[in-house]
């Protein structure tokens, strides 16, 4: 109630109002909470994490058609024509794999992409099996075993997700502060020999990176006061080129990263103020 009564302007509204519902529906306030799932969904959010609570809210509740309804949406409105889906989009297509699951409706187009980019050893269908709490009671040491492994499977993808708190960053040095950076430093003219060059390696090597399988991906944005207090920090110069990737780290750490790919008719991480798809999203293309 704080922060959405505070005249500054917050970073991620949305979310806020996604959380108050939550927790207004929880201590039985549900017809206001109602009013602000509705309002959430109608303002439609760039960002999926509102998506996915108040979806996850509807089903907490035994709302699976409207649960379903706003997971579709969300997932239609970020995912629609990209071809490699944020890692933040992924609860989106996984929770609507669920409910649908639970509803028992037919596999479509958005719960094979699910499918697809779901790695644990356990299939979505069967995690997903409303009948798996059956199973917990059953005398049968065969079903009880299956029961332990499907569970040792999601407890490794919790893991998995525990051990990434923050994005796998590239570095990207605004025109500015590349000519600044480079001319205090020359030597590492060999590492950026233009703004252009660098903008086009970020680029590929992101859709390297997303190629061979890696999630959570994002961009750091540089400046040279920053990179020259930590290479201060590690007792080294500017100019040693191992450092560039361990301050990439450091702000992606810091919670400085900003995702990639961008969403859906987002403007493109290089600052251009164009969209992403006619900017190098295209050009790579």
């Amino acid at each position: 109630d704080r922060l959405l009564a505070s005249d500054a302007p917050l970073e991620k509204p949305y979310l806020v109002r996604a959380l108050k519902a939550s927790n207004l529906w929880e201590y039985d306030h549900e017809a206001e909470a109602r009013a602000i799932i509705d309002g959430v969904r109608a303002a439609a959010p760039r960002d999926p994490a509102p998506w996915v609570i108040v979806a996850e809210a509807l089903e907490s509740h035994d709302e699976l058609e409207a649960a379903q309804d706003t997971f579709t949406e969300g997932t239609t409105l970020l995912l629609t024509d990209v071809p490699e889906p944020p890692y933040s989009t992924l609860p989106l297509l996984f929770g609507r794999h669920r409910v649908r699951r639970m509803l028992g409706a037919a596999h479509d187009e958005w719960d094979a992409l699910a499918d697809t980019l779901h790695s644990s050893p356990i299939s979505l269908d069967e995690l997903h099996d409303p009948k798996r709490i059956w199973s917990l009671g059953s005398d049968n040491p065969a079903e009880l075993q299956a029961e332990i492994t499907r569970l040792q499977a999601e407890l490794g993808a919790y893991r998995e997700a525990l051990s990434r708190p923050f994005p796998v960053a590239v570095l990207h040095w605004s025109a500015p502060e590349l000519t600044e950076l480079t001319t205090a430093y020359p030597d590492l003219t060999t590492e950026y020999p233009s703004h252009g060059e660098h903008l086009a390696t970020i680029e590929a090597s992101l859709r390297e990176l997303a190629g061979s399988g890696t999630p959570n991906l994002g961009i750091v944005t540089a400046t040279v006061p920053s990179y020259e207090a930590f290479a201060a920090s590690e007792a080294s110069s500017p100019s040693d080129t191992t450092l560039l990737p361990q301050y990439a780290t450091t702000l992606a750490a810091r919670g400085l990263a900003v995702a990639w790919p961008p969403q859906r008719g987002a403007e493109c991480w290089c600052g251009s103020e164009v969209s992403y798809g006619e900017c190098h999203g295209d050009q790579y293309a």
